[in-house]
């Protein structure tokens, strides 16, 4: 595949691109770059940074990808940015390398993160994740496979947001979302399971029921979080692999679980 950069594109000494990689109209590519074979980016997108992106990118106009990290504590060296294969990063999204020399802000495969939305220092994304308009991650974040984020959703920092999970469309999460559930509100509280997306990813019956077991168990049968793990652990269902992920997510939480409806 051959390349096609546009004349206006800046592409600095000692970045490195894959074949197929096409650069349009005032694009800019770092130094330190590293794109994948076929990534694209439209005129005036920016990949900047220690930053290496996958396969089959697609960076849409006026985003920055790679840029330094906002985090106060900085004291230089060269943190980075790792990006997978095939994802879109539409107009105006942020995505920032770390803030200590030699660690990495990492996003995996077949996200889509659409336009203004943000990806603070440190994060660590999953694959097939989509982050709405302004929807927007704090520093440490970390975000699990198949998770959806509303419009304006906000995430603070060093919260974890569980597989297969989605936070509302301006919601405030400012604690742990447990996998296979739907959080809203601000703060954002675990509302039900996300039933309609469980289903469109294949989830069985039997799957289903596991799930709706374990979030019974933890935010419907008025345990507190002691008893409810231990009614978690006896149940039957604790060894069901999706039973057992909510589980172990709960009681690895160190910032804590976000509260039931």
């Amino acid at each position: 595949m051959v390349q096609q950069i546009h004349p206006t594109a800046i592409v600095e000494p000692g970045a490195q691109l894959g074949e197929g990689v096409t650069l349009g109209a005032y694009a800019f590519v770092g130094a330190s770059v590293i794109l994948g074979d076929g990534t694209r980016l439209h005129h005036h997108a920016a990949v900047e940074g220690r930053t290496t992106l996958g396969k089959n990118c697609e960076i849409f106009p006026y985003a920055c990808i790679g840029g330094k990290t906002q985090d106060l504590k900085f004291k230089g060296g060269a943190p980075g940015l790792i990006v997978g294969d095939r994802n879109v990063f539409r107009e105006y999204v942020t995505i920032h390398c770390a803030t200590n020399d030699g660690e990495f802000t990492r996003v995996g495969s077949d996200n889509k993160l659409l336009a203004t939305s943000h990806v603070a220092h440190d994060c660590v994304l999953g694959d097939q994740i989509v982050m709405s308009n302004g929807a927007v991650l704090a520093g440490h974040v970390i975000v699990e496979d198949h998770v959806v984020i509303g419009g304006y959703g906000g995430v603070h920092q060093f919260c974890r947001i569980g597989t297969h999970a989605m936070l509302g469309a301006m919601a405030k999460a400012v604690q742990d979302v447990p996998p296979f559930t739907i959080a809203d509100g601000n703060p954002a509280i675990a509302r039900s399971i996300n039933k309609v997306g469980l289903e469109r990813h294949g989830f069985t019956a039997e799957r289903l029921e596991a799930v709706k077991q374990a979030f019974r168990i933890y935010y419907r049968a008025g345990y507190n979080r002691i008893q409810a793990l231990e009614h978690l652990h006896a149940h039957p269902l604790a060894g069901a692999p999706d039973f057992q992920r909510f589980l172990a997510f709960v009681e690895q939480s160190e910032r804590g679980v976000a509260a039931g409806k």
